[in-house]
């Protein structure tokens, strides 16, 4: 594995509710390395999408603290013009909803042409379209000189995923966050997306950070794994040891509540509770221990902390020393999932 090219150092961005700030990314430490797929899984609203958000500095009205390590810049104390630079062609993002991401206005040609234009301003307008052509074969587009002049409306979704996946690596990015890349497409086409990711880190030797709440595909895609709740990380580690050896509370109840055909899983565990709102979050103690009220409240640290408890994996709070499911007694518990 290569040498870390991104760098988080306790990040916090903070949005404005009513005349007060609160944190949706609270004090993330994070590393991402060159062709590395760093999973980042959790519920809606537990802030992956705003610390992707942060990484590509789209934020418009955020407070953003911290450090973001890139390619010798700090992108959370960059100027604009230098963002713009680096936005497009060393850094890209593949967006969660294509539909809202692409220009209802524009053929999808010149829509991916715009990043080509923007960085390669040497390029002639033939080697750009000959470069957008080549482009749509990469991503698997059949037909690519119809579908370059096509508006967005007149594609499948699993087409449009493919241009803005088109766009992101146009200038073959060093860093690429793809943000639930497979979200509302049928499995077949979220099959056809993650092998093109897989491709394309291989291909252009990119840094992946991949968003998802699917903890599936983290099993099949990720090289390390990140699980964040409540605007923190809970837990970081490589995925079989995450998979095999899961430790913090969140972490296995994640888990829990994934079918499992195997043993004839007759009811799935559901997760007391929902993540609480920016306004609600708990700032002190740990933040998951409402959804867990049969742990008593010693067993939680009052400022937790993360801690290293094997080489490379790292657990948020003392509670996954004490964690039980509801139904187990706590000799019966154990940390694996079977």
């Amino acid at each position: 594995m290569s040498k870390e090219m991104l760098e988080i150092k306790n990040l916090k961005t903070s949005f404005r509710i009513k005349d007060n700030y609160y944190a949706a990314v609270d004090d993330v430490t994070l590393t991402l390395n060159k062709n590395e797929i760093l999973g980042i899984v959790g519920e809606s609203g537990s802030g992956k999408s705003a610390l992707a958000f942060s990484v590509m500095g789209l934020h418009n009205r955020a407070k953003i603290e911290g450090n973001i390590l890139f390619k010798e810049h700090d992108i959370a104390n960059i100027s604009p013009s230098k963002l713009n630079k680096l936005r497009g062609e060393a850094m890209a993002m593949i967006f969660q909803d294509p539909l809202t991401a692409l220009n209802p206005l524009m053929i999808v040609g010149e829509q991916i042409s715009e990043t080509l234009i923007l960085h390669k301003k040497e390029m002639s307008q033939k080697q750009r379209k000959e470069k957008v052509i080549d482009l749509l074969n990469k991503v698997g587009i059949p037909m690519p000189e119809h579908v370059y002049g096509q508006y967005p409306h007149e594609l499948s979704g699993g087409m449009r995923q493919r241009i803005i996946i088109a766009i992101a690596i146009a200038n073959k990015p060093e860093l690429l966050i793809a943000d639930e890349p497979t979200t509302a497409l049928d499995v077949t086409i979220q099959a056809q997306i993650l092998d093109l990711i897989k491709t394309l880190k291989d291909d252009i030797d990119a840094g992946i950070i991949l968003i998802t709440h699917d903890l599936g595909v983290v099993a099949e895609m990720a090289d390390r794994v990140a699980v964040m709740y409540a605007g923190q990380i809970v837990e970081i580690a490589d995925v079989h040891t995450l998979f095999d050896n899961p430790l913090h509370p969140y972490t296995r109840s994640l888990l829990n509540s994934v079918p499992n055909t195997q043993e004839g899983q007759e009811e799935l565990h559901v997760i007391q509770g929902i993540v609480p709102s920016l306004s609600k979050l708990p700032r002190e103690g740990c933040r998951f221990a409402a959804r867990i009220p049969w742990i008593d409240d010693s067993a939680h640290e009052e400022n937790p902390v993360m801690h290293e408890v094997a080489p490379g994996h790292f657990v948020r709070c003392t509670c996954h020393n004490h964690f039980h499911f509801p139904d187990e007694s706590k000799e019966d518990s154990t940390h694996g999932i079977s």
